[in-house]
């Protein structure tokens, strides 16, 4: 068990999409390490992930208000309990509270940098927080990229996957239809305009299951509905965890069309991804930030030009007709995350880092 007395600071919580806080924190938890986790504002009201029922103990809801209200909350929550330094698990507001709350506790902060997080601040601002931080964690090149400034002490820990939740499984039979899979968020940076597009160019019959929610749900509906294409897609909605295993073993092919969106922001390494490759299917994946590095050094997949349809159809369709190739890429993925991405060794990773940044004879050296 670690000696280490760590709080952590989250945005909403807990968040519906982000599996990946629950694996983590869990692991804090089990270590012994972890004492309170302080979220910054309400999750989401969705249903609870799995593994986020043991978390709730935890968790404290700080009052609304700004970062010094907030910081000075959780600085008198946290008085005398021994606590050695406390963690942002996100790089904008909840590093911002994190830090001001460990000035307060005579304490020091590190924090983790994800992908959307890392824009929701100024350039200046974050290297200003990375050189304060006793250490900043990214999960992925892309991302690091933000953060590796002069004096700065960033490590790459990627976020792990499930692969007894999400194991090997078998292709479906060979069909007669070929049947897509694509999980997340219904926004922009998903690039699902451009994966409804790309379907409806397809000249093999196939059938689309779209999993998940979000704002662009009613225009992606719409466009499918101008397209025709009702009775070939399948909007799911959201799917607890544990679900989604029986949906990738559906799949032939999982698609993965992300773009970087209006605003510049873009996927960093999407849960599905992992998700996939752990199952044992086939991508098809847009060349966007840490998305295209991945896929290649795995070999697990075909990658295309974001944001291009018929470059995304003509992938699809010449994927989908070789079972074969598809059979390969899936066992290639697996193999890969099997030596990078099992869930066990990523937490492990983190929870020593963590340990090495805020161990009580780090903090008085």
């Amino acid at each position: 068990m670690s000696t280490t007395a760590l709080a952590v600071v989250v945005s909403g919580f807990p968040r519906t999409s982000e599996t990946f806080a629950v694996a983590e924190l869990t692991a804090l938890a089990e270590s012994g390490m972890l004492t309170r986790i302080y979220a910054t504002k309400p999750g989401d009201g969705a249903q609870l992930q799995p593994g986020v029922q043991e978390l709730l103990p935890f968790v404290r809801l700080l009052p609304p208000g700004d970062c010094e209200t907030q910081a000075a909350a959780i600085a008198h929550d946290m008085a005398g309990t021994g606590v050695d330094g406390l963690h942002g698990y996100f790089a904008h507001e909840p590093t911002a509270v994190a830090a001001a709350a460990a000035r307060r506790l005579g304490v020091g902060y590190s924090f983790s940098v994800h992908a959307l997080d890392a824009r929701k601040i100024t350039a200046a601002e974050l290297a200003l927080r990375a050189r304060e931080a006793t250490g900043v964690i990214a999960c992925n090149d892309d991302v690091a990229r933000h953060v590796q400034v002069p004096d700065a002490c960033v490590s790459i820990v990627p976020h792990g996957v499930n692969l007894q939740r999400f194991r090997q499984r078998t292709l479906p039979a060979p069909g007669d239809v070929l049947r897509l899979l694509a999980v997340g968020r219904l926004v922009e940076k998903k690039g699902f305009s451009v994966l409804v597009d790309s379907v409806s160019r397809l000249r093999q019959p196939w059938t689309l299951r779209i999993i998940g929610d979000g704002p662009q749900r009613e225009h992606l509906e719409r466009s499918v509905a101008r397209a025709g294409l009702q009775t070939s897609v399948d909007f799911v909605g959201t799917r607890a965890h544990d679900e989604l295993p029986e949906d990738y073993a559906w799949a032939d092919i999982v698609v993965v069309p992300s773009v970087v969106d209006s605003t510049g922001d873009r996927d960093g390494l999407p849960n599905v991804v992992l998700e996939a490759m752990a199952t044992g299917r086939p991508l098809v994946a847009a060349e966007v930030a840490a998305i295209g590095p991945a896929l290649r050094q795995a070999g697990a997949g075909v990658l295309v030009p974001s944001g291009d349809p018929t470059a995304l159809a003509h992938a699809i369709g010449l994927l989908g007709a070789d079972r074969e190739r598809r059979r390969s890429l899936g066992l290639a993925g697996r193999r890969h995350v099997e030596s990078h991405f099992a869930l066990e060794s990523c937490t492990r990773r983190l929870q020593t880092h963590l340990e090495v940044l805020h161990a009580p004879d780090a903090q008085s050296a």
